[in-house]
């Protein structure tokens, strides 16, 4: 089992997470990812950055638990997830996830899971700026409907 949580402010080379984490087991035989960007649009708002904020070593943990989860749920491999914070800009990179596994249906389902569990249930906070000035915005997206295919009942409150 091989599973890795980065939470940082620099950014990340797509093909070396993707590598690190490709080398780590022999018997690897599928790689899925998610990356996700800034948009520079929100709530129909345009979007000049965003800042994300977390409480170091709670974010960390509560991830890090999903993916201890993702392994006891499917037959994969590997899981790394880097998820940025700070300041950052329309195009930058936020989050990628990627999982190993022998065969892809694992991969896909444990990447899902992991990404769902991630925009519903991770501890971070996001500050968007508009022309209208700064507001915060709720970076926990509540969609009962990913938390359900997974099990999980949402949070209310």
């Amino acid at each position: 089992m091989t599973a890795r949580v980065f939470i940082q402010a620099h950014d990340f080379k797509l093909d070396d997470e993707i590598q690190a984490l490709r080398l780590a087991d022999k018997r690897v035989g599928a790689i899925c990812t998610f990356a996700d960007t800034v948009r520079d649009c929100n709530d129909g708002k345009n979007v000049s950055s965003m800042a994300l904020e977390h409480y170091s070593g709670m974010t960390e943990k509560a991830i890090k638990a999903t993916t201890v989860s993702a392994f006891k749920r499917f037959e994969i491999l590997g899981a790394r997830v880097v998820h940025r914070v700070g300041l950052l800009q329309p195009l930058d990179q936020v989050v990628l996830v990627a999982v190993i596994s022998t065969h892809r249906g694992e991969s896909f389902k444990a990447c899902e899971f992991l990404m769902d569990h991630l925009k519903t249930q991770a501890p971070f906070w996001k500050k968007v700026q508009t022309p209208n000035g700064a507001r915060w915005v709720d970076g926990r997206v509540t969609d009962d409907n990913a938390l359900a295919r997974w099990g999980i009942q949402a949070c209310n409150g």
